[in-house]
């Protein structure tokens, strides 16, 4: 049972890798193609195509840990470890979001454009 969930658990985390490098791939061939067909900007919808690959890969190794520090490794020590873990791929989660949507997730979108829109204001 245990090497079945490592296994398991490994499978997850090469699913996440295989994520990454297909939004890699696919990402850059509709790069090129919107850049032949002059789309108004290619570059974003790229960023935005990995960006969320990028978030679900961070999904799918948080689930990988899980599944390893619950079922094989629960000590203090991994526990800690997974603990510390979720918070930095949480940060990065969050990151990634406000790169791609430019404002806090806990923002609305019309809520963040309204508030940039007075933070660029001069007063006239």
């Amino acid at each position: 049972m245990r090497q079945w969930i490592e296994w398991s658990s490994l499978g997850i985390e090469v699913l996440a890798v295989v994520t990454i490098v297909g939004a890699i791939g696919v990402g850059f061939v509709r790069f090129l193609l919107d850049l032949a067909r002059r789309e108004a900007d290619p570059y974003r919808a790229y960023k935005e195509l990995f960006g969320r690959a990028l978030l679900l890969s961070l999904e799918f190794m948080i689930a990988a840990d899980l599944i390893r520090t619950v079922l094989v490794d629960l000590t203090p020590q991994g526990i800690g470890m997974l603990g510390a873990l979720v918070v930095i791929r949480t940060f990065l989660s969050w990151s990634v979001v406000v790169e791609i949507e430019g404002h806090w997730p806990w923002q609305s979108a019309p809520a963040a454009q309204t508030e940039r829109v007075g933070a660029n204001d001069d007063g006239r």
